[in-house]
């Protein structure tokens, strides 16, 4: 087994790091405070050909394995995890991942394309207020009216959503009550922007501020059955594939958290000094010096085993749910180390850690909850 980064990944991780570092992390704290997003670094990571980089060429992307795709979203997250979250994880990945992979061509020259050059926006809508974990309770309908869906219902929770130009929506195709098994008749339609019905109220959040989150309202929103994905009533599947990638990628966005915040510890507790020396070298901080280290490294082996899984074409969902059951838990646990590590001052709003620790929450929570992801483990192995 090679454990090294190709000579590519390594000069991409430069560059990617270069451009996070120096265009990204100047925006961070306006939008923070603001909770805003910055829109224009869609148009300027399209460009430069940050987006969407594991879809073909054809369509614009790099055509880059799941490795790579995963050393872009942890130098991302080491920044900010909020504007990560919007660009990399919901936009590339969530947003535009069931229309590449289940699409028409028309759809990917119509949605795909201009995704990867950073003009147009995704979102993706599957959460609703009553079927968060339970997401097949979905109550979100798409009728059949001749050429066209008409859609009924609201989503939660939905990144992206305050200014996305286009969202692939959950919704049942079919009546539920109609249907022989759970999951069955769940479609994804790609609603777009300026249709009428269609509108979003922004959410507050305590992390991920500049990561901007709506609850979508349908309201009769007729949609051409052209923006129907893949076949209906065949859309779980579609789910459960973005799912699953969207998993590995989340060992990615905790893995960068987590070595930000090991950075941030370790460079704090060689600058303060307390009875005479650094705090890193008394024992007890050292140990945290290291656990941070050391389950860092866990977490990165874990996210590229699972990626190179997912890039070779291998069943890898224990593997991805196992990965984001094990990293976004840890990272809680080693967020509160560098907090501690700073004492009082890290409390405080005006140090980095303290957005990291707020953000870091998120992670278990959203993707699907751990418990669900021990569910979907527990699946896999046949327990």
């Amino acid at each position: 087994m090679d454990f090294e980064l190709s000579e590519e990944q390594i000069m991409f991780r430069d560059q990617i790091r270069n451009f996070a570092e120096t265009e990204i992390a100047p925006l961070v704290d306006e939008a923070e405070e603001k909770e805003v997003t910055p829109l224009q670094l869609f148009p300027m990571m399209g460009k430069l050909g940050y987006l969407g980089i594991t879809y073909a060429e054809k369509y614009g992307g790099a055509e880059v394995d799941k490795i790579t795709e995963c050393i872009l979203i942890e130098e991302l997250n080491k920044v900010c995890a909020g504007i990560a979250g919007v660009v990399s994880t919901t936009h590339s990945g969530l947003g535009t991942r069931a229309i590449n992979d289940y699409g028409t061509e028309e759809q990917k020259q119509r949605f795909l394309v201009p995704a990867i050059k950073g003009e147009k926006i995704a979102a993706f809508a599957l959460t609703e207020a009553d079927a968060g974990s339970d997401a097949i309770a979905l109550r979100t309908r798409a009728v059949k009216d001749g050429d066209d869906y008409i859609i009924n219902g609201s989503k939660m929770f939905i990144s992206n959503g305050t200014f996305c130009d286009f969202v692939p929506v959950a919704c049942y195709t079919t009546d539920p009550k109609e249907v022989k098994k759970r999951g069955q008749g769940i479609s994804l339609i790609v609603v777009e922007k300026g249709m009428p019905g269609f509108s979003a109220t922004k959410l507050k959040k305590s992390g991920n501020r500049s990561h901007e989150t709506a609850q979508l309202y349908f309201e009769d929103v007729r949609v051409p059955k052209e923006n129907l994905i893949g076949e209906e009533g065949k859309g779980l599947a579609q789910i459960l594939t973005t799912l699953k990638s969207g998993r590995i990628s989340y060992g990615a966005r905790a893995t960068g958290m987590a070595q930000a915040a090991y950075d941030l510890a370790f460079k704090y507790a060689h600058e303060r000094e307390q009875f005479g020396k650094q705090i890193a070298k008394f024992q007890i901080n050292t140990v945290k010096l290291v656990d941070m280290a050391m389950h860092i490294d866990i977490m990165r082996i874990m996210t590229y085993r699972a990626a190179w899984m997912y890039s070779e074409g291998m069943n890898c969902m224990k593997e991805a749910c196992m990965l984001k059951i094990y990293a976004t838990e840890k990272v809680q646990e080693l967020m509160l180390l560098a907090l501690d590590l700073h004492g009082g001052y890290g409390y405080m709003r005006e140090y980095a850690i303290e957005r990291l620790w707020r953000d870091a929450k998120m992670l278990n929570l959203t993707e699907g909850t751990t418990p669900i992801n021990y569910m979907a483990a527990a699946r896999e192995l046949g327990i």
